[in-house]
């Protein structure tokens, strides 16, 4: 996967590294060097004592160097210290006679070399006393500067290795905090439901992210106007539906009562208008789908009603369909002020009731109850169907389920029941009967 911080961390991280490392080999130089150069300086210096000790002679120039003078000379707690004189014919005037050839005048104060299977750095001087030139070398192991150099790269190891990491972290939490605002972006994205699409607020995003969510915004506009489109067809389709199936139902029952002698043409019409009363219910059931969509459903809308008013509206429709199957159905309705939107809390109210009366077995006893509780509104509705099983609760909210195949209904009430009171931020809970059988929903609105 391409990460952005993955991109950011390489092309910040890389370069300073590569800038740590050059920067740790200049200072190990501009170390290093002054040291190399104060060692050979003292080469230098013990050749110039050792110039200073030399007189003419007869034939050669002689050194006076006293036995202590010479220990003092050769005296180093950590490297042997060797050195010679010769004449301008190479013959050894003092020092080690082991010693290896000097360099001619040509060549570098100071040069590497050998001595006794040991690297040696070694200082020559060449000089005149008195009519004699001679030639003086100083040799001095490695191992001092061998520890000071150790010691130097130790320490810029040391202090790159801190200077690094430091840099490093530095990085990670800028890149950490620089992209906090799409993480942000892509925790309110993820907080939204699935039919959430406003636009995002672009000013609270930063500059570099704002063609992203003006972008965005487009597509969540452009998705918008799709949905409210199929939704504005599905509820025209609907709305238009209802008056000829009404016309359709008034003409069967027309042509059931002109053919009532004939048992036949009774039972084929009676199935007609089961399938036409079916066929309306199912078509008032699109259209409040329609209109309680939560994504197109505008909280502007919603003002102070009585939701026992709105259910004594319909209490004949109620009455009249539960004496049909001869079921008890009673009201228990208390005064309850409810934010909220007439048709659909109506449609609300009817799907309730009527898949209490729908499932409810004749004889049954259905019950609506409206009350305020806790600063809340209640609806409540009580029926000794036969209720839903407990694991099966979450899924009769979903569109097109039913409980079983023997159910007439389309599967769409629970789930209307479900969007309306989401646009109304009510809560709906199930539960059981309590006397044993049957079911309570409960729909609690919020405090009006």
């Amino acid at each position: 996967m391409n990460s952005i911080r993955v991109r950011l961390l390489r092309w910040l991280i890389g370069p300073i590294l590569l800038i740590n490392i050059a920067g740790a080999a200049l200072a190990y130089v501009l170390a290093w060097t002054p040291a190399q150069l104060a060692f050979d300086q003292g080469l230098g210096d013990a050749a110039s004592a050792l110039l200073a000790r030399l007189k003419p002679g007869p034939g050669r120039p002689l050194l006076d160097l006293p036995e202590q003078a010479e220990q003092v000379l050769r005296t180093d707690a950590t490297d042997a210290i060797y050195f010679v004189v010769r004449d301008g014919g190479g013959r050894l005037v003092a020092g080690d006679a082991d010693f290896p050839a000097l360099a001619g005048a040509a060549a570098a104060p100071a040069y590497d070399g050998v001595m006794r299977a040991e690297p040696v750095r070694i200082g020559t001087l060449t000089a005149r006393v008195g009519p004699h030139t001679v030639q003086i070398g100083v040799a001095k192991t490695l191992r001092k500067r061998l520890q000071v150099r150790a010691a130097i790269v130790r320490a810029l190891l040391l202090l790159e290795g801190m200077f690094t990491l430091a840099l490093v972290g530095l990085i990670w939490l800028s890149v950490t905090n620089g992209l906090k605002p799409l993480w942000r972006l892509r925790a309110d994205l993820n907080a939204r439901a699935g039919d959430e699409l406003a636009p995002i607020e672009a000013g609270q995003v930063p500059y570099e992210l704002a063609p992203v969510v003006t972008a965005f915004n487009g597509l969540l506009g452009k998705v918008r106007a799709g949905a409210r489109a199929q939704q504005d067809f599905l509820a025209d389709v609907a709305h238009q539906l209802r008056t000829p199936l009404a016309g359709l139902a008034l003409q069967l029952e027309w042509l059931s009562a002109r053919h009532a002698n004939d048992p036949e043409s009774v039972h084929s019409i009676r199935l007609m208008l089961l399938a036409g009363e079916r066929m309306i219910r199912q078509t008032k059931q699109l259209l409040a789908l329609a209109r309680a969509e939560p994504a197109h459903f505008e909280k502007a809308r919603l003002g102070q009603l009585d939701l026992a008013a709105l259910v004594q509206e319909s209490i004949q429709y109620f009455v009249e369909e539960a004496g049909k199957k001869g079921i008890d159905i009673g009201f228990d309705l208390e005064p309850t002020m409810v934010a909220g939107e007439r048709f659909l809390l109506r449609d609300l109210v009817d799907n309730l009731v009527d898949n209490a009366v729908r499932y409810t077995p004749p004889g049954g006893t259905v019950t609506v109850r409206v009350r305020a509780e806790g600063g809340a509104g209640l609806l409540r509705v009580e029926d000794s169907g036969p209720g839903i099983a407990p694991h099966r609760r979450v899924l009769v909210f979903n569109r097109y389920v039913r409980l079983d195949e023997k159910s007439s209904g389309s599967g769409l009430g629970l789930a209307i029941v479900r969007d309306i009171a989401l646009a109304h931020g009510a809560e709906i809970a199930l539960g059981d009967h309590a006397g044993g059988a049957g079911l309570v929903v409960t729909v609690r609105f919020p405090r009006a």
